[in-house]
């Protein structure tokens, strides 16, 4: 199947007969794939996106709390925080926002969060700038 899969993918299917040489297959099939794999396909699903793949164990769990900051706001408008690299959805929070959340769900690359409680520290910063 690969020398067929060579012939249809090389231009050098010249060089590949039925007494071809071996080292040619092997040389051309090192080539195609490293050709498949810069071209987006994988081994493990096929084509697609890779992404990432949080390894080992989640630093968060379901129902238990955490502070953190919020650093930034997905598409769909909620915020977006990371406990060591690990990413969480907070519904309804704004960037810059320093929050209680506890955590709904979790995922191989995500987390999902409500929040708790909004702490001071953001607001009294606004009211020293006053």
């Amino acid at each position: 199947m690969l020398i067929v899969l060579l012939l249809n993918l090389t231009s050098t299917s010249k060089l590949f007969s039925a007494k071809a040489n071996p080292r040619l297959i092997c040389y051309y099939s090192k080539a195609l794939l490293k050709e498949l794999k810069n071209t987006g396909y994988r081994r493990e699903g096929g084509y697609g996106r890779g992404g990432f793949r949080f390894g080992g164990p989640k630093p968060v769990e379901v129902g238990k709390e955490y502070e953190v900051r919020i650093s930034e706001v997905s598409r769909r408008g909620d915020g977006i925080a990371r406990i060591q690299g690990f990413v969480i959805f907070v519904e309804g929070a704004k960037a810059g926002e320093h929050v209680k959340i506890k955590v709904t769900d979790v995922g191989n690359r995500f987390a999902k969060a409500q929040i708790v409680s909004r702490s001071l520290e953001g607001e009294e910063k606004k009211g020293k700038a006053d």
